[in-house]
């Protein structure tokens, strides 16, 4: 499945969210028209909950506006936070080519009526009368009191040849401007709806209790000096039930930098222990027992002097929690259950945690590499004094970020550097668990790659994300093609033993292809890739595959007379006196000499394929 198909698939099950009564998102699939119709609303559908977080479906409809006498103006979003006013217009192509090459016309954005719009105009330029959706913009814009604090933005979901400043201007008038075109639309709307990473939200507030306080001030302050730039140091306590709040709502959104995604931090003992402590008691004991959590940011404001006896807030802008996920996670969904549920909204009272909050200087730090390497550094040492395994330390590596990034935009395929990243994507049927490229499975192909096939299947999880090894592995983003290649090659092998599977007699097809399918996936793979590295025809990957497995019998009758191989392959006597040889392929596929043997015989054989 490509990009667009993904996409397509998004727009479906956005569409199939809307409830029964509104026909107009459920046409007949025969229907191509209305169809295209329903899913180029859904494409608004996917800006809303991505942008501006609209989880449901009605909370997003009420913003559509397209429709007869709508002014040029598709959607509309109102954002009292950031004091924004977005006006949106979109152009959903029906077929990927179009949808990733045609642009939208001039004279279509000649029909955005902004400023009759905004300036409370009931009618358009041929005295026709806007329609209800966009009077209602219109009074909702008339009834924002400060509504001389709000600046409008001009959002157009279509692809759009570069015009000048002052074509732009003629058009739309003076507005600020966001194109998506379709690689913003891949980017940064599919591919965050997938991950669970789509929240933007730029700044975050968190109320902070401090009726204990002990001394005129709540909070602890501290400059550290780093070989990148200063960073503050902010301690307070804060109200559990914030925290719980907070990551209940943006989940994968605030753990971009965490070594574990949200759903990964499920299954954990310390998980319990929280739990009975917040739920089974009515005093503070957490704020003693637990460790408390470490949250970046780009800028913190602290305010005691907020119109309410014993209360702080402290604004945090880009939050990203680095340490005390599990501690998060368990709030969050004890505020889930007690709280969204009504089952008990008062069990998070008096209750703290200690959060340490590392302010980073954006403005000394020119370089972004610079910053990454700096959050990597502290996420790296944090949670190392906690129980993470090698395979999620590594999961924010730089090299990790860089694979998966290339492996999407260049290939649509979804890398999974942390486990259970794309969870929510799989679940709402986004996308399948066949379009997931696993961490593990990536690191041994890259370990084939490196003509190791041995090491990658012998490997145990544990050691093949060690740093050493990981490091030797992964090192380079530029061998993504060639990575890539041995992926399609490895999921051919597997279809292959898939399509042999209801054979009874001969599941793996033994009599054909010797143990290829079974033990040696990984030396085929190391085989395929080597021999059709300059081609990269993925294409053609099944005929190399079969071209590659019809020589696997005479590999394995070469491998059982090498001499060194008499560990693998012993000759037993009978009692009869006749001999019979004990293959032990299992072995031979994780032992010492297959990967010599591969290179022997498929560099002898080569000049013959």
């Amino acid at each position: 499945m490509n990009k667009y198909e993904t996409l397509i698939n998004i727009l479906d099950q956005l569409r199939l969210e809307a409830p029964v009564e509104y026909a107009k998102y459920r046409p007949n699939m025969e229907d191509t028209e209305k169809l295209n119709q329903a899913r180029s609303k859904s494409l608004i559908h996917l800006f809303l909950k991505v942008t501006f977080g609209l989880l449901t479906f009605k909370d997003r409809e009420k913003y559509l506006t397209d429709g007869t006498y709508d002014g040029g103006i598709d959607a509309y979003y109102i954002d009292l936070e950031n004091k924004k006013i977005f006006l949106i217009q979109s152009k959903f192509r029906n077929n990927s080519v179009n949808f990733e090459n045609k642009s939208i016309q001039f004279d279509e954005l000649l029909k955005m009526d902004v400023e009759r719009i905004i300036d409370g105009v009931s009618n358009d330029e041929s005295g026709n009368e806007y329609s209800g959706k966009i009077k209602q913009l219109q009074r909702e814009i008339a009834n924002i009191p400060n509504i001389g604090r709000f600046e409008y933005q001009i959002i157009l979901l279509a692809n759009m040849d570069p015009p000048t400043p002052s074509a732009l201007r003629r058009l739309i008038g003076q507005f600020e401007t966001t194109i998506y075109d379709y690689k913003s639309v891949y980017d940064g709307l599919v591919f965050p709806v997938i991950s669970g990473t789509f929240y933007n939200q730029s700044e975050l507030c968190i109320s902070l209790n401090i009726d204990n306080a002990v001394s005129n001030s709540s909070k602890i302050n501290y400059n550290v000096e780093t070989e990148y730039s200063d960073c503050d140091i902010t301690v307070v306590f804060v109200p559990t039930l914030e925290i719980g709040r907070i990551l209940n709502k943006y989940r994968n959104s605030i753990l971009k930098f965490n070594p574990r995604c949200y759903l990964e931090l499920k299954s954990n003992q310390v998980n319990s222990d929280i739990h009975t402590t917040i739920c089974s008691k009515s005093t503070n004991e957490f704020a003693l027992f637990n460790n408390g959590i470490t949250m970046l940011s780009d800028k913190t404001l602290f305010n005691e002097h907020v119109g309410k006896k014993g209360k702080a807030q402290v604004v945090i802008e880009n939050p990203q929690i680095i340490n005390g996920g599990q501690t998060a996670f368990t709030l969050s969904t004890i505020y889930e259950e007690y709280v969204i549920n009504g089952r008990d909204p008062e069990i998070f009272e008096n209750k703290e945690v200690l959060l340490k909050i590392i302010t980073l200087d954006n403005s000394a730090v020119t370089d972004e590499a610079q910053k990454l390497n700096l959050i990597e550094a502290i996420s790296k040492a944090t949670n190392s004094q906690s129980l993470v395994e090698n395979a999620d330390r590594r999961s924010n590596d730089k090299i990790q970020v860089q694979l998966q990034k290339l492996f999407y935009e260049k290939y649509g395929i979804y890398y999974e550097r942390k486990k259970g990243e794309y969870s929510d994507g799989v679940k709402s049927k986004y996308i399948t668990r066949a379009q997931i490229l696993d961490r593990e499975i990536l690191l041994r192909l890259g370990l084939s790659c490196d003509g190791q096939p041995s090491q990658a299947r012998r490997s145990s999880s544990k050691n093949i994300f060690a740093e050493k090894l990981f490091s030797q592995v992964l090192n380079n983003k530029d061998r993504v093609d060639e990575y890539y290649f041995a992926y399609k090659f490895h999921q051919a092998l597997i279809e292959v033993e898939k399509s042999l599977s209801q054979d009874v007699m001969d599941p793996y097809g033994v009599v054909n292809f010797g143990h290829a399918l079974r033990y040696g996936k990984y030396a085929a793979t190391f085989v395929g890739t080597s021999l059709f590295i300059d081609e990269k025809s993925v294409q053609n990957i099944d005929n190399h595959v079969q071209e590659i497995l019809s020589k696997w019998l005479l590999f394995e009758a070469y491998a059982i007379e090498q001499k060194d191989n008499w560990a693998y392959f012993k000759i037993k006597k009978m009692d009869d006196g006749t001999q019979t040889k004990e293959l032990n392929f299992d072995g031979y596929y994780k032992g010492r000499t297959v990967n010599r043997d591969l290179d022997s015989f498929f560099e002898v054989t080569l000049s013959r394929i």
